[in-house]
């Protein structure tokens, strides 16, 4: 993948035809000695960049993705996601199968290991929305961790990550690091379905969230004058938005961590929004996490910019679509929130309604 590439995206997830989803396979090269031994191959290449689902600058280096014109292709790429339907990622248990590794926590997408000084990280393919996970999606594991990478590495400019390795499309190392127990989400717009989400109180009549000041008369989905930070504290079942006094009066970070970390948050999304609308496509709002090694560097964690943590619009219909009072084109799991919200209550009812596998294999309809 070329550096002015941009990464994968939902909406192309499913042209990765892998006809077996395992974690364990005969390794390509030998691991050093000090990182966990886990027996997987990286010989194939990189998840299709994001920039092909909005036909951005990027896109030309690869084959068309879902958004574009050709329903012979997109036929193709939804036979491939059906084919392998029953083959998600969806539990891992390589505790039981890695001498040396235990798991340390099983989160709603990510399954965490311990082995010394590093974690190991494995994506899984199951999707989450409203705090709890919703269905499994084939490929969007592979997704999350390749894009998370090719971010990872396209801002060590701005702040230092904790990636060591990655020995497998699903699975990354990392160092070992004390993590904040605070989410920093920017926003760039007035969006969203979810209880925590800036439409949802600013329409509520809220006007200062997180310690933003907020005008009156905003619509869904307008762009903010500048982008905003809105920080939530990364409680067990449901995150709980906070201000940035409460974080440092409550002791859950120090000032200095909580400034740092904050200015670090806000160029990242300033950076991702450049990159994503050089090749056409709108990055919304996001969430960042970090944490601070044993010499106290801060540094970046989990996941970065990817179509789970992230918002994303295609550019060059916002406007119209805006103006006409319709939904933004989108490219992540939006189209699955709002497919809950119309069917039944995500947080109250104790049964959902099963999501369809055309909905799985789409991830979104162009």
């Amino acid at each position: 993948m070329s550096p002015s590439t941009p990464p994968p995206a939902a909406a192309s997830t499913a042209r990765v035809a892998t006809p077996a989803k395992t974690l364990l396979r005969a390794p390509s090269s030998p691991h050093p000695s000090r990182l966990p031994h886990i027996s997987m191959s990286t010989s194939s290449p990189r998840a299709p960049p994001l920039a092909a689902a909005a036909g951005g600058r990027g896109a030309a280096a690869v084959a068309p993705s879902l958004l574009a014109a050709d329903p012979g292709h997109r036929e193709a790429v939804l036979l491939a996601a059906r084919a392998a339907m029953g083959n998600c990622l969806g539990e891992t248990r390589l505790d039981l199968a890695v001498p040396g590794l235990r798991l340390a926590a099983k989160g709603k997408v990510r399954d965490v290991y311990e082995s010394g000084e590093h974690l190991v990280l494995v994506t899984t393919d199951r999707q989450s929305a409203f705090d709890r996970v919703l269905a499994s999606i084939p490929f969007k594991g592979q997704v999350l961790n390749e894009t998370s990478l090719w971010w990872f590495n396209r801002t060590r400019h701005i702040t230092p990550n904790a990636v060591v390795s990655s020995p497998d499309k699903n699975v990354t190392i990392a160092k070992r690091c004390t993590v904040f127990p605070v989410e920093f989400v920017v926003r760039g717009f007035v969006t969203g379905t979810t209880d925590t989400s800036l439409w949802t109180v600013y329409n509520k009549g809220v006007r200062n969230y997180c310690g933003n000041a907020l005008p009156n008369g905003m619509v869904k989905n307008q762009k903010l004058s500048a982008n905003i930070l809105t920080p939530t504290t990364k409680a067990a079942d449901h995150d709980v938005p906070v201000t940035p006094d409460e974080i440092i009066k409550s002791g859950l970070m120090s000032k200095d961590d909580f400034d740092e970390a904050g200015s670090k948050a806000l160029s990242l999304f300033a950076y991702g929004q450049q990159v994503a609308l050089e090749n056409g496509l709108i990055l919304v709002d996001t969430k960042y996490e970090f944490g601070k090694t044993a010499d106290g560097t801060i540094v970046l964690i989990d996941e970065v910019h990817t179509p789970d943590s992230s918002r994303y619009w295609i550019a060059n219909s916002y406007e119209d679509r805006f103006k006409s009072g319709l939904e933004p084109e989108n490219v992540d799991k939006e189209f699955l929130r709002l497919w809950f919200k119309d069917n039944c209550n995500p947080y109250e009812d104790k049964v959902h309604f099963p999501v369809r596998d055309n909905h799985k294999c789409k991830i979104r309809d162009p």
